[in-house]
Order: C-alpha cells, then structure tokens, then sequence
C-alpha cells in the first residue's frame, strides 16, 4: 500500500472516531436535558394537580350552609352520619388520580405514552380549622367578614355612644322594680297603724298606694301590655336533637389544631360589631320573624337562650323594659317640674291618709309609678315598629301624672329620632358573653340547616374552613417528591 493511501485510511479514521464521540457526547445531553424536563415536569405537574384537587375538594363547600347563612365550610361528614376528615382526604386523592390518569384521553393506548409516569402515593391532612374551633371563635370571625364591606361604621359609633349612655347611668344594673317594692313595703307599714289625733281620739291609719293599679299590671306580665295580639305570639322551640352547644359543653366536638390569630382589643370590638349585624341580617326577631325556621324569635333566644320563642320574647321584653324603666326613672328624677308635680300630689294623699310625714315618700312612689307607666307606653311604641329614644326629654316624653296613673292609652306619634327595637336587640347582645352569643348562634345554624333535605345529622363541628395537606408523590422513572398545600375561605386581608 502507498504512503498515500494509509494517509487516507488514517484520516477516515480519526473521522469515525471523532464523531462517534461527538455523537456520544450530543446523545448524552439530549438525554440528561430531556431527563431534566422530564423530572421538572413531574414536580411541576405534582404541584399543578395538588392545587386542582385543594380547588375541587373547597369547591364542595356546603351548599345550604352558603345559601342561608353565606357561610363558606366543606362538611366533612357529606351527608353520613359521622364527620371525619379522612373522607376529604379521600376525595381529594380521587380528583388528584383522576388527574393523574391518561385513561380518558382519546386512544390513549395509541397515540399517546405517558411520559411523566406519575402515582400518587399518599396524601396526609396535616392542619385542620373547624368553625367551631376556638369556642365559636372561627365561626364569629367568618361571620362578621360575610358583612364587612356592607356595613357602615356610622352605625357603630352610634352603638358606641348608647353603650357609654347605658354604662355611665348604670341602666343594664338597676333593679327599679325591686326599688320601687322597697318604697310600697315602706308605706304599707303605715297600714293598719293607730294613730292619736287628739287626747282622746284615735284613728287606725289605712293605707291606699296610688300606683296599686301599676303594680298589678306589672305582676300580670309586661308582654301582654306590650304587643296587640298575646295569643297570636309564636311558642315554636328548638328540636330536641343534640345541637353543637350541648356537645361543646360534653367535650365532644371535633378540635382543630390551626393557630387562631389573636387581635387586639379594638379590633375584637370591630369584630363583635360586624358579628351582631350579620346576626340581624340572617336571623329572625320581632317583626321580622324567620317563620320557616325552627324559632321565630332566633335573635331573642341569642340574647334569653330560653326553650321557646314565647319564653325568649317575653324575656327579651322584660330586659328592655327594665332599661326603658331605668331610663326613665333617671330622667323623671332630673326633671324639676315633674317632681314638683309629684310631690304636691304626695302631700295631697298623705294628707287624707292622715300620714302627712309620708308625704316623701308618696311622692317617690308617684315618680317611680309615672317612669314605669312611661315606659309601657315606650315598649308599646317600639313592639309596634315605632322609635325611642333612650334617654328622653320634655319633647319627648308622653304621659302626664294623672294619665299615668290610669295608665290611660295614648296613641303612638312617629318619632324622627330614637331607637327601634332592633337597635335595643344590639345593646343587649353586645351586653351578652361573647361566647354563650356564639354558641346560641352555630344552635340556631344547625337546627335550621337540618330542617333542609338531606342535612339531618348535620353538625358545624364536622366544617372545614381551612387545611393542610401534605401529598407524596412518586413516578416509575424514579423520581418522587413532598408537596406541603394550606387552603382556606373567607380570609380579609
């Protein structure tokens, strides 16, 4: 062979070997490149598919729960007897595998291979967030975030200010009943007294107290002075059934373990506003009575936690009124020509009833019987829709002192100003403990959602309002990893 030719050969020699390792080289980059989009993909797709099943399993939140109470929680127990949050961490590996699945691609077996290989391996629920977690206290805060962009903080200035009134004159304290059965046990001493009217007369003194009359209606019961048609009141009450805060009393709820932020003062203030209002709103009370629900008066029984609504109003009657009579007792004893009136009236009886050192006294009963007839006439006006204000004037208080005495009927005039009977419903629940208010209300939640068809052992202690789930995914290409999700609602930013 000539020189030249073996320079040939030599030449297609290094030829071959030089592309054969380029080749080597390219192919084992296409392939580590291909086998990192291939591992990328997997993790990208894990977290993509971990995100749809947290998005399906919250899409199933309770639908009659959203539709009375715009309340936003997945039942755990779907319908069963028992709530368990295995269930909605079964159901969500069901929506992730059916996302992980090729098989409802269109001949798959054909045209399409899987690439990615994916499985999901496990899946753990890490955190939980009940409604009634905390007391109630996730539940109260959903609450008042369902009506905060609707509500104006006008009205809770307004709130503010009658809660100073009430506080500094003590209104929500005083006993004016009890005060006013001291004085009239003070005169029915003078009863049956003998008395010396000369050296040799003597008199038994008899003793007739002006507000008798008063006192005997108050006996008989405010409620039925108060409202047109007694009879016609509603005595629905609540089902016998086990509700949420029997069972919180027994220990027998289900406990989250999410961490409830704590907040500072103002803002639980704003907060226990917000809560009343979304009360009022999707609830039912005097004249605006929620006739399809198990209690008419569900706002009542938040405030008397009575058995019945008949019970739960009457009660409800008796607290305002007690604030009315307080009111008014302050007002009438402030008032220097009213008690001029009373006390020429006092020395009048007293007088005639030869007791002429009474005569104070007869006047103090007479004052406390005109600021009790007074505030029948209030409860009157606000039971039929009217307005009062809680602390009146001379404009606008009614009676005079012989038609309080007769407790005569005086038509009701429409006030521009003053309170109705849902701003007195307001003071008393933010005069209530805030934990007996919430529990009272997920009461009234659960009987009402199990009246609906399907939802009779429903239970808001079985409600997710947030999670943590922790997904393990593997794939046959060798590659797994941990995905850590948290989900909730109705967060405010």
């Amino acid at each position: 062979m000539s020189h030249k030719n073996k320079e040939g050969c030599f030449a297609e020699a290094y030829l071959t070997v030089y592309l054969t390792l380029t080749l080597t080289i390219l192919l084992s980059l296409c392939l580590a490149l291909i086998e990192g989009v291939r591992q990328n993909v997997i993790f990208m797709e894990a977290e993509c598919v971990t995100d749809i099943g947290l998005n399906s399993i919250f899409a199933e939140y309770h639908r009659e729960l959203s539709a009375q109470y715009n309340l936003f929680a997945i039942d755990s127990s779907y319908g069963s007897l028992v709530p368990e949050t295995e269930a909605t961490v079964r159901h969500m590996a069901e929506y992730m595998k059916r996302n992980f699945s090729t098989e409802e691609v269109f001949l798959d077996w054909l045209f399409y291979r899987d690439f990615l290989g994916i499985e999901l391996e496990d899946i753990e629920m890490t955190k939980a967030s009940f409604l009634t977690d905390g007391g109630g206290t996730v539940f109260r805060r959903r609450a008042a975030e369902a009506v905060w962009d609707d509500m104006y903080l006008s009205l809770f200035q307004e709130l503010c200010h009658w809660m100073q009134v009430v506080d500094s004159k003590h209104l929500a304290e005083r006993d004016i009943a009890a005060e006013k059965r001291r004085l009239d046990k003070m005169l029915s001493d003078y009863d049956g007294e003998e008395k010396q009217i000369s050296e040799t007369q003597w008199i038994t003194v008899e003793v007739e107290n002006p507000t008798a009359s008063l006192e005997k209606k108050r006996k008989e019961g405010i409620l039925k002075w108060v409202v047109d048609h007694p009879s016609e009141l509603s005595d629905k009450s609540l089902p016998a059934d086990e509700l949420i805060m029997t069972r919180m009393a027994l220990g027998r709820v289900n406990q989250g373990n999410w961490n409830i932020e704590d907040i500072g003062e103002a803002e639980q203030l704003l907060e226990r506003f917000f809560f009343q209002e979304y009360l009022l709103r999707y609830m039912g009370y005097y004249g605006a009575e929620s006739e399809e629900d198990p209690l008419s008066y569900q706002i009542e029984y938040l405030v008397a936690g009575g058995k019945n609504d008949l019970e739960n109003l009457r009660n409800v009657v008796n607290i305002i009124f007690a604030i009315r009579e307080a009111a008014n007792t302050v007002y009438i004893f402030s008032d220097q020509e009213k008690c001029l009136a009373a006390e020429a009236l006092g020395y009048v009886l007293a007088t005639a009833m030869t007791i002429p050192e009474a005569a104070d006294l007869i006047k103090l009963i007479l004052l406390f019987g005109w600021a009790f007839a007074e505030s029948i006439y209030d409860m009157q006006c606000l039971m039929a829709g009217g307005r009062v204000p809680l602390m009146k004037d001379k404009e606008t208080w009614h009676y005079d002192l012989e038609k309080a005495l007769k407790l005569g009927k005086i038509e009701s005039t429409a006030e521009d100003q003053g309170l109705v009977y849902a701003d007195y419903l307001r003071i008393l629940m933010l005069l209530q403990n805030e934990e007996v208010l919430t529990a009272r209300a997920m009461n009234i939640v659960e009987s009402d959602i199990r009246q609906t068809s399907g939802n009779i052992h429903f239970r808001l202690d079985g409600c997710l309002d947030a999670l943590e789930v922790c997904v393990r995914i593997k794939s046959v290409y060798g590659y797994d990893c941990e995905i850590t999700r948290q989900k909730q609602y109705n967060v405010m930013q």
